[in-house]
Formats: C-alpha cells, sequence, structure tokens
C-alpha cells in the first residue's frame, strides 16, 4: 500500500517525480520498456537544442525544453562530451525554412547559434556538403541507459521502489474495507498481482492510450507505433563525420529526418526513418499483431493519416525497402558515402499520438478518466520529443498538474 503509484512505459527520467514530492513508491510498468532498453543498452543518447530552435514559445514543448539545457551540467556526472553540430540545407527551397528556424531559436535564447556559409560548414566538417547551415554548439552525447539507472537508484536510495515486469491489466477503485477507504485505488497486472495507493500517475509510451481508457478516459488520441531503422557506418568510415549533423525539418512531421548521430564509441549511425509498426512492439520488420493492425485501422485516424500524407509514407516505405535510396538521400550531405559503406542497424518504436481527423498530436496531453477513479489518476497520454532530454523539466510540470488535479 503506497500513497501514488506511478505507471511507466517509456525510459524517460520522471523518477524526480517521487523524490521531489516525498512519494517513495513506483511501479515501472516495463513489459516493452525492459526491452527496449536492452535494445539499446549499449547506445548513446544525443540531446540537442532541437526545442528551442523548432518550436514557438507558446509551445509547451519549447519552454519545458528551457530547462532542459540544464542537463549538459547533470550529466555530467554521467559519461558525456560535447558535440558539433549543424542544421545543413543541402537545397535552396531550404534556406527560407533554416532561416526561419534560426530567427526561432534567437527568440527563444539559444546560446551561440549562428549561420554559417559553405566555407564554414566545410572547416567543421570536412566532407559536408551544404549551401547553409546553423551552427549548434551547445549538443552533447550521454549513455542515456545509464541516465535512467542513476535516477532509478537515485529514487531507491529516498526510499523508494521500483519494479519491472509488471503489466497493468486494470484500474479500479477499492472496497469498503479500512484499507480500501485509506487506499481506494486498486492496480491489477496480468499476472493477478494487486498494489493498492491513493494516486497513480502514468506515463505509458505506446501503451499510454490503452492504460488511460483503464479509468474511462477518452481513446482519442490513440497510439500509432512507428519504427525507426538505423543504418551504421563501417568503422573505417567513421573518418566522414565529426559531429551531429541534421537536414532541415520540415514542420508538418514530427520525425527529424534522416541524420547523422555519432557515438561515444566512435561509431556512427544514420537515420532513423519513419514507417509504420505492424505490432506496438514491432522493433523488427517482419514483427506482426493482427489484434494491433486492426486497432490501428478501425480506431485511430489512420486512414485519414495515410491520405493526407500518402506520398511521404510511400517515400519512406522505399527508402526503408531500399538501401540505395537512402544513401542517395546521405550523399546529398556526404557524397563520399556509398551503398558499400554502411550496415543495417537497430530500430526504434516512437509511440505517436494521432487524433480522429488523423493529425499528429505534436504537444504533451494530460487526463485523468471518470468518476472517483478519475479523480485520483493523471495520465501523461503524450510526450512528444524531445522528452528525455527536457525530462527534469517535464518532471517539474507533471508535480504541478498532480498538485493542481490531486489538491496536494
Amino acid at each position: 500500500d503506497w500513497p501514488i503509484v506511478l505507471l511507466f512505459g517509456g525510459v524517460f527520467a520522471w523518477f524526480w517525480i517521487s523524490v521531489n514530492t516525498g512519494f517513495i513508491k513506483c511501479v515501472w510498468q516495463f513489459s516493452f520498456p525492459f526491452y527496449f532498453m536492452e535494445q539499446f543498452k549499449e547506445g548513446w543518447y544525443q540531446f540537442f537544442f532541437k526545442g528551442l530552435i523548432e518550436f514557438s514559445r507558446e509551445s509547451i514543448r519549447s519552454w519545458t525544453f528551457l530547462f532542459g539545457e540544464t542537463l549538459d551540467c547533470c550529466f555530467n556526472f554521467i559519461l558525456c562530451y560535447r558535440s558539433i553540430q549543424l542544421i545543413v540545407a543541402v537545397e535552396q527551397e531550404e534556406i527560407p525554412r533554416l532561416k526561419a528556424l534560426y530567427e526561432r531559436g534567437l527568440q527563444n535564447g539559444v546560446q551561440g547559434l549562428r549561420l554559417i556559409q559553405q566555407e564554414d560548414i566545410r572547416k567543421k566538417e570536412p566532407y559536408c556538403r551544404g549551401l547553409l547551415a546553423i551552427d549548434c554548439p551547445y549538443t552533447g552525447i550521454v549513455d542515456y541507459r545509464q541516465v535512467a539507472l542513476s535516477f532509478a537508484q537515485d529514487f531507491q536510495e529516498a526510499g523508494g521502489s521500483v519494479l519491472t515486469d509488471f503489466e497493468v491489466k486494470d484500474i479500479k477503485m477499492a472496497d469498503g474495507s479500512k484499507n480500501g477507504m485509506k487506499y481506494p485505488i486498486v492496480i491489477k497486472n496480468t499476472k493477478g498481482e494487486e498494489i493498492q495507493c491513493q494516486y497513480v500517475v502514468t506515463c505509458a509510451g505506446l501503451y499510454s492510450d490503452r492504460i488511460s481508457e483503464l479509468s474511462g478516459c477518452n481513446p482519442d488520441p490513440h497510439i500509432i507505433p512507428f519504427r525507426g531503422d538505423y543504418l551504421l557506418l563501417k568503422p573505417e568510415k567513421c573518418y566522414l563525420v565529426k559531429g551531429n549533423i541534421y537536414p532541415v525539418p520540415d514542420s508538418r512531421f514530427p520525425f527529424l529526418g534522416v541524420h547523422f548521430t555519432p557515438r561515444m564509441d566512435g561509431s556512427i549511425w544514420l537515420g532513423p526513418n519513419a514507417v509504420l509498426a505492424f505490432k506496438r512492439e514491432g522493433y523488427r520488420p517482419f514483427d506482426f499483431s493482427a489484434s494491433d493492425v486492426t486497432d490501428i485501422i478501425i480506431n485511430s485516424g489512420f486512414l485519414k493519416l495515410v491520405f493526407q500524407n500518402f506520398f511521404y509514407g510511400v517515400n519512406e516505405m522505399y527508402k526503408a525497402c531500399c538501401l540505395g535510396a537512402t544513401v542517395k538521400h546521405l550523399q546529398k550531405f556526404i557524397p563520399e558515402i556509398t551503398v558499400s559503406d554502411i550496415l543495417r542497424g537497430p530500430a526504434g518504436v516512437r509511440a505517436q499520438a494521432v487524433d480522429k481527423g488523423g493529425n499528429l498530436v505534436d504537444d504533451f496531453v494530460f487526463d485523468g478518466g471518470v468518476g472517483d477513479a478519475g479523480n485520483r489518476i493523471l495520465h501523461v497520454r503524450n510526450a512528444p520529443s524531445p522528452a528525455a532530454t527536457s525530462s527534469l523539466a517535464i518532471s517539474k510540470m507533471i508535480v504541478d498538474e498532480m498538485q493542481q488535479r490531486f489538491e496536494l
């Protein structure tokens, strides 16, 4: 029996919610995230000021990122180093969007931003070709698995507990017993185990819509899984990339596009793409779940999304199947890269919230539910990128939301 239970479905470092508010019990709903962490346990997470550059000041994503910049200090106790980052325009039609990003970054207070010409691009990235670029000096790379584990250790040292392999099946009100009056919420897992608490906060990632429906929430927005496949640059070709190289983002989509990401072990990841996953945990191309696919088609705005973005989707599928097509895109930035220089790498799955109109939800969504149980539950139904980078700021925002909803 605990005051507050936190259900997590992602590797966001939100353990600070309980640490900062004095609550000492955490259930980390780990049916898929444990696999996710194992998939990327040797990987490195790159954090940068995308939020400050790409999003308007009116967006929650932007102001949480303002706090996210402190992470370059917070991560000093974990292996971390600063890295070059360039956002590069390779075509004339991208230059106005790049300049707009630059102006937005200045408005949002990003330090050290510069617009640089072709000669300066080559000084920073000798093999990169571009017409114009934004130079972002405050960029870093960390082992985010170690970050999450470090937060978990701090949480446990503060008196909390972290449970894994606790797949939530039901959230309901307790009976009228004395214990039920004190801890009125019952959380039951697929093994029949139960935990009682006063309040519940969920951040369930790929399952955020399904978990929220357990407390009577509207199924909208629906989660559609998008797989992002990475390519690896062969070791003998890693000299071609010194830092992070990003394309100019398309504001119509939340995906960054294929980019070049160095890791602390010296390897270079290329990607990711963004293709529909045919399973909520579809980390491999042929992972398939009939029930998940049916759910996507019938219960979400997927068909409208496809209709609105048909050619973009077809192009992403084509590049996922044809390595040469992806390499052709990469050659716009680094012409020396060839098909023989790359290998297929790992993949991740993005929990993309989509409303019934087929629109991609690109900001935070909070919900509770109906009835007595709904008044004691806070669902974080959508936490868009850059959630990991801004996790400390997001935790503060969630604490504020908890205090308001729960009248704590």
